[in-house]
């Protein structure tokens, strides 16, 4: 029995939808989420993947976030200056012999680079963000352990399943984290694929930190992270009082830079 064309065409938005909020899905999630066969799947993905709606892979499929969210590339000249010294601040938080996570962005390759540049050693990193792997991994001293998953080339990340996974074998003393925006209830980032790769870190830490920039407060974003009650550390740019004029709950620490 043929299935009604405005049927197809709400289902396949619902696929859009799905992979917009999780930046990944592979064929089998796709067909458990959508109670379809594998065979109707794929034919949705091709038209979506025609329509320039999503990308897709083997396996699966990545949302346009990948190809219509600002690049790593072109999100790195954006407040250089600010994330410098950012990233020279949140190195304060380094100690030897630890093991840190550093989360993908611009922000967080700013610490990597300050890393680079005065490293603490000995010291474990974890990442799934190939800049910050590529910037740390001839440093003598630090050793440098990336995530599995699927690779993101304009975002310069591994994310998916297969990324979470891996994080979550690993014991983590400090999370170094970025976002996407921050409002009076707390940061939010791009998707809710990326939010819950940072739940995983989160989770597997003992302490985290946040390094946020100035252009980051004052908005929200498609996926919540965490409330600020929930924050132990955040290294920003934004002086005491922009912090208190954007009404923020203030963490438990801020480092200012």
């Amino acid at each position: 029995m043929k299935v009604p064309l405005h049927l197809v065409e709400a289902r396949r938005q619902q696929l859009a939808t799905l992979l917009q909020q999780r930046s990944y899905l592979p064929i089998s999630e796709v067909c458990s989420l959508l109670q379809i066969s594998e065979a109707t799947a794929r034919r949705d993905l091709r038209a979506l993947a025609r329509e320039n709606r999503i990308v897709r892979t083997f396996g699966g499929a990545v949302s346009d976030f990948n190809q219509r969210f600002a690049s790593f590339r072109e999100r790195q000249s954006h407040r250089r200056d600010a994330k410098n010294r950012i990233g020279i601040g949140a190195r304060q938080l380094v100690q030897a012999g630890a093991t840190i996570y550093l989360d993908a962005g611009t922000t967080i390759a700013a610490l990597a680079e300050a890393l680079r540049q005065e490293p603490v050693t000995p010291l474990r990193v974890i990442t799934h963000s190939l800049p910050a792997a590529e910037t740390l991994a001839g440093v003598n001293g630090i050793t440098v352990y990336l995530t599995g998953g699927h690779f993101l080339n304009r975002q310069s990340i591994l994310l998916g399943p297969e990324a979470g996974k891996a994080l979550a074998f690993y014991t983590i003393d400090v999370a170094f984290l970025g976002a996407e925006a921050a409002d009076k209830s707390g940061v939010w980032n791009s998707t809710d694929e990326v939010v819950l790769h940072q739940k995983i870190a989160l989770k597997q830490a003992k302490h985290h930190v946040f390094c946020l920039d100035a252009s980051k407060f004052g908005h929200a974003a498609p996926a919540f992270l965490k409330t600020w009650s929930g924050i132990e550390t955040l290294v920003t740019d934004l002086s005491p009082n922009e912090l208190v004029q954007f009404a923020l709950p203030i963490p438990k620490q801020v480092l200012h830079t």
